[in-house]
């Protein structure tokens, strides 16, 4: 059973698990409002009007060993459950061919159909079996990794029954919802349950997903989660699961995330997101506390490339509360928002900058063009003489020697962090050797000296706490550390 991500594939293998509901799959369509209901004395007549839009999909692969004897497939995928099988006594050891199973649901009469992205990863061969046994070969239209979403097509001699895609975002918690799919390779089966969340967010920077009671196994993933009118809500994606099945504890892909990647699969095979060009974080209490902010909401912005934000005026310390006229609670927020803005134009951006309120406009570039941007690897930073020590801190100035060893830019400036007391709030928010210090309350820092003044001053002005400005392998973050 695949994981979420390579990272955690050990964790798989132990206790409690975030795992994709592998090898099952269903699918998805256009949108509609949603409604509440009460407790339905029975879900029979709802199950009949949508089974016929639900499909099981088989895919088929050959899996071949290089001279170590090992099978190469794609991390994540079904087949990676082959390996076992395929290296214990008796197996040959030469190439097979492993089949896997998901769930998909149809979006429209001609054929379109959704699942997930790691029920047919790697398969050379994807065969749609229908409610009513009918099988056709299905081809793959288009895959987006970063949702977890793929999009089929079949050719069928008649028009095909289809679901419509809801409004997720009208989904309560405590609101009632059904799962189909072909859980476990049983086939067709339906369970329901409520919305037991909204809003989860696990390993993708997409990710907005709701969780639910309604039971979820290896086999549904890629299938749909129903409202009561319905209206297909979510994609069945991933279970919590100390044994790989379910305990009540599912994730599925909110249609509003879906429906759009799915759009734009069917129209240009592959996925045009927009691009603002910033390094964002969340802005925590400590960081509002430090900068001065009323509130903690937005995203705060930590670095800016060259790209739209830099063109159109952002800068690193810009506080985004407004996107394209809609708030922005937090970084993940903004990222959604922009992915999902059109592409070329100027749309309004609106930063808290030094206590005052500004209005840009950015015209936003295409993410996909710009992701094949890298960033310099840490170095080890060697040890120098002149030192000081602060906030938990032991820190030595950069020179030009530590910026050849560290892959830096001649002009780049900043104070190195040499050691990090294990038992200081620096240490517990994830501050570690090699860090660079560039900027200390929203000022450049070049000197020890530069961060003994903006202490001084930031206890002079009555502040709690100090923002750092961390780089670390040319990645930027804001930390705020106690002054007191």
């Amino acid at each position: 059973m695949p994981d979420l991500t390579p990272s955690i594939r050990t964790a798989l293998r132990s206790s409690t698990v975030l795992a994709l509901v592998l090898g099952f799959g269903m699918a998805l369509a256009p949108a509609q409002d949603a409604q509440a209901f009460g407790a339905p004395e029975s879900f029979a007549e709802l199950a009949e009007q949508i089974s016929p839009s639900v499909v099981n999909i088989t895919t088929s692969a050959m899996i071949a060993a290089p001279a170590d004897g090992m099978p190469m497939v794609p991390e994540g995928s079904p087949f990676e459950d082959f390996f076992d099988d395929f290296n214990a006594p008796g197996g040959n050891g030469g190439a097979q061919r492993s089949d896997a199973l998901g769930s998909g649901f149809v979006i429209s009469e001609d054929g379109y159909i959704v699942t997930n992205n790691h029920v047919i990863e790697g398969a050379d061969e994807i065969e749609i079996e229908f409610f009513g046994g009918k099988k056709l070969p299905a081809k793959l239209v288009g895959t987006d990794p970063k949702t977890d979403i793929a999009l089929l097509k079949v050719e069928a001699s008649e028009p095909l029954p289809f679901v419509a895609f809801g409004n997720s975002d009208l989904m309560r918690v405590g609101d009632w919802v059904m799962a189909m799919g072909n859980p476990l390779g049983q086939g067709f089966s339906v369970s329901a349950g409520i919305v037991s969340a909204r809003g989860r967010e696990l390993s993708g920077t997409y990710d907005d997903y709701l969780q639910t009671d309604a039971a979820i196994n290896r086999g549904n993933s890629g299938g749909p989660l129903f409202n009561m009118d319905g209206q297909v809500i979510g994609v069945n994606t991933a279970i919590l699961s100390p044994n790989g099945g379910s305990i009540g504890i599912g994730f599925s892909m909110a249609s509003n995330v879906v429906s759009k990647t799915v759009a734009q699969l069917k129209e240009f095979g592959e996925t045009r997101r927009g691009w603002l060009g910033v390094r964002i974080q969340d802005v925590t209490p400590d960081v509002a506390e430090a900068m001065g902010l009323a509130e903690a909401k937005g995203a705060l912005v930590t670095d800016v490339p060259e790209g739209p934000a830099k063109d159109a005026g952002i800068v690193a310390g810009d506080v985004i509360t407004m996107f394209f006229g809609q708030p922005v609670g937090d970084a993940g927020d903004l990222t959604r928002r922009v992915a999902d803005a059109p592409i070329g134009e100027a749309v309004p951006v609106i930063v808290q900058r030094e206590g005052k309120t500004e209005t840009l406009a950015v015209t936003l570039g295409r993410r996909e063009e710009a992701e094949a941007a890298t960033m310099p690897a840490a170095a080890p930073v060697p040890e120098e003489p002149k030192q000081m020590e602060s906030l938990g801190l032991t820190l030595v100035p950069l020179d030009d020697s530590l910026r050849d060893r560290l892959g830096l830019d001649a002009g780049t400036e900043g104070l190195i962090v040499m050691s990090v007391d294990a038992a200081s709030e620096a240490y517990t928010k994830g501050l570690r050797e090699g860090d660079l210090i560039t900027e200390a309350g929203q000022q450049k820092v070049a000197r020890l000296k530069d961060l003994e003044d903006r202490v001084a001053e930031a206890k002079a002005a009555g502040r709690k706490s100090l923002l750092l400005l961390i780089r670390r392998g040319g990645d930027p973050r804001f930390v705020a550390l106690s002054i007191e």
